[in-house]
C-alpha cells in the first residue's frame, strides 16, 4: 500500500509540498513538490487527498502506523498460537498426568505448561519486551492500561482436553491500552483456526459472521464460565433462564472456544454472572464484536477485562441474552 498525502497551502491555493509513505518501507516517509504528484501516482497507483492539514496529516500518519503495528502483531499471534497448540495436540490422549490448582475441577497438567512457554518464546522472538498475560506460571496476571501487550491461556478447556474430548483451544490475543486489536483460536483436534483482526473473523481462512437469527426461540444459547460448588445456584439459575427462553441450551466447556462459535455463526449467545479471567474471554470477545455482535457486562454496558460477568450475542436479539443472564441472581 502506498499513500501519497498533501499539505495545503491555505484556502483557494494549490498544495505546498506533498509526502509519500509506502508499506515495504513504513519508518520511511519521503518528501516531495506537489508537481511530482501525478507522475508519483501513475507509478505507485496512488490514493492522494490535495487538501489536508498538517494535523490532518499527522493522524494520518499515526494510523498508518497503528494499523501496520496490528497486521504484524496479528501475524505473530498466529504463528505463536499454532506453535502452542501444536505442543498440546502432541501431547493428548498421551495419558498425562493430571494436577488441581485451586479447586477440584481447577486442573493442570504439564502440557498446559509447555504448551505456554511455546507460544511465550514465540511472542519474544518478534516481541522480547512485551508484557505477556497468562494463565499459567511465568506469564502476569493483571493486563496493562497502556502500551501493547499480549494475553495467552495455552489450552482453554484443560478439563476436557484430560477426559480426550476434542474441544479445547490454544489463545492468544493482542490488546493496546487494554483494548483487543487482534486474536487467534486454534481448536487442533477440531482442525479449526479463528483469526479476529482488523479486517474482520476468518475460520480457516474463509471469512464469517455471527449467525443472522432474530427470533429467540431458536436460539442456542451456552451457560459458560465455571459455577464452583458453592455458586451450583446460579448455575441451574442460568440453566433455567435458557431454557425457558430459548430453543437450546448446549455447554462446550471452553469459553473462547464458545466465543469463537458464536463469531462463526454456529450459535447465538453465551452467559455468566461470574468475574471471568481476561485469558479465558479476550481473544474470543474480540472475535465475536469483529463478526458483528455485542458482548456486555450484566448492566449492559460494553465489556472490557475489568467487567463483571459477560453477555455475547449475534446482536439481533441482545437484550433477551442481556435479561437471562441478569436473571441468574434474581431468582
Amino acid at each position: 500500500m502506498n499513500l501519497l498525502l498533501m499539505k495545503s497551502g491555505g484556502v483557494g491555493r494549490r498544495p505546498t509540498i506533498g509526502f509519500l509513505w509506502s508499506e515495504a518501507n513504513p519508518s520511511r516517509t519521503e518528501k516531495f513538490r506537489p508537481v511530482d504528484r501525478m507522475k508519483l501516482a501513475g507509478i505507485y497507483g496512488i490514493h492522494y487527498s490535495e487538501e489536508i492539514s498538517i494535523r490532518e496529516l499527522f493522524i494520518g500518519r499515526v494510523h498508518i502506523r497503528f494499523v501496520h503495528m496490528t497486521q504484524d502483531r496479528a501475524a505473530v499471534a498466529r504463528r505463536a498460537a499454532q506453535a502452542g497448540a501444536t505442543v498440546a495436540l502432541d501431547n493428548f490422549r498421551s495419558g498425562l498426568s493430571v494436577e488441581t490448582k485451586t479447586a477440584k475441577t481447577d486442573v493442570v497438567t504439564q502440557a498446559d505448561r509447555d504448551t505456554q512457554n511455546r507460544v511465550l518464546e514465540s511472542i519474544r522472538e518478534s516481541y522480547p519486551d512485551d508484557p505477556i498475560v497468562g494463565e499459567e506460571e511465568g506469564a502476569l496476571k493483571t493486563v496493562p492500561d497502556e502500551g501493547p501487550a499480549w494475553i495467552v491461556d495455552p489450552i482453554d478447556g484443560t478439563n476436557n482436553y484430560v477426559r480426550d474430548l476434542r474441544f479445547w483451544a490454544t489463545s492468544v490475543a493482542v490488546v493496546n491500552d487494554g483494548e483487543p486489536i487482534a486474536a487467534v483460536n486454534v481448536l487442533p483436534a477440531e482442525d479449526d483456526t479463528i483469526v479476529s483482526d482488523a479486517d474482520g473473523v476468518r475460520l480457516n481462512d474463509t471469512p464469517v459472521s455471527v449467525s443472522d437469527r432474530i427470533d429467540p426461540e431458536t436460539f442456542t444459547v451456552v451457560p459458560t464460565i465455571w459455577w464452583d460448588f458453592d455458586q451450583r445456584d446460579e448455575y441451574a439459575a442460568a440453566c433455567t433462564e435458557i431454557v425457558t427462553r430459548f430453543a437450546n441450551l448446549a455447554r462446550y466447556g471452553s469459553a473462547q472456544g464458545t466465543l469463537a462459535l458464536i463469531a462463526a455463526g454456529s450459535i447465538e449467545g453465551a452467559i455468566t454472572d461470574v468475574d471471568p479471567e481476561p485469558w479465558d474471554t479476550v481473544a474470543g470477545v474480540h472475535q465475536v464484536r469483529q463478526a458483528g455482535g455485542i458482548v456486555t457486562d450484566l448492566d449492559g454496558n460494553r465489556w472490557t477485562y475489568q467487567s463483571t460477568g459477560l453477555v455475547a450475542s449475534n446482536g439481533t436479539a441482545h437484550d433477551e441474552v442481556l435479561a437471562a443472564a441478569r436473571g441468574i441472581t434474581n431468582r
